[in-house]
């Protein structure tokens, strides 16, 4: 569209119309499940504890889960990297809903969907050794009647020398 034609609402129509909402580009998706697994009449989580030679996040505890991949669908990313990770197929997980989405400050947007696993998946786990190094079970009631331990840390932004300031309001820090 040339600059020199005035807008029109219809203009703005054509172009937004059928727009589907996304990620900018300078995101990092990435999607996981939280598995629910009903044993011995009881509902526990399911996770996973990070293989500690793993060059990023070693040793952590997490859900099931990495990056979306081009033309993947978050839901679709979060049921194949549990079946890449654990070895439970999509079809022993219902995927009850789509979780909060959150992005942090690195600029990663994570994707949580709530999945309902067959008991009968647990007996045949495989573990991929290059990321996982155990998965365990702890009862959702445990998780409701202890109150999570948290600690807060500040980010602080390290702006290259040739940062802007005189275009940020305040000026120079």
């Amino acid at each position: 569209m040339s600059l020199d034609k005035k807008l029109k609402i219809s203009d703005i129509e054509d172009i937004f119309t059928g727009n589907e909402a996304g990620m900018e580009d300078f995101f990092n998706e990435f999607s996981v499940l939280l598995p629910v697994v009903e044993r011995d009449g009881r509902l526990y989580v399911l996770y996973e504890l990070r293989a500690r030679h793993m060059d990023v996040q070693p040793g952590e505890i997490c859900f099931p889960g990495g990056k979306i991949e081009a033309g993947e669908s978050p839901k679709d990313c979060a049921l194949r990297e549990t079946r890449e990770e654990i070895g439970i197929p999509e079809e022993k997980i219902k995927v009850v809903s789509q979780l909060d989405m959150m992005v942090n400050y690195s600029n990663v947007a994570m994707y949580a969907f709530l999945g309902i696993v067959e008991e009968s998946a647990l007996d045949h786990l495989v573990l991929n050794p290059d990321e996982v190094e155990e998965v365990f079970l702890v009862p959702i009631e445990w998780l409701m009647e202890n109150e999570p331990t948290i600690y807060w840390t500040s980010v602080v932004p390290h702006p290259p020398e040739d940062f802007p300031y005189d275009k940020v309001t305040g000026g120079e820090p």
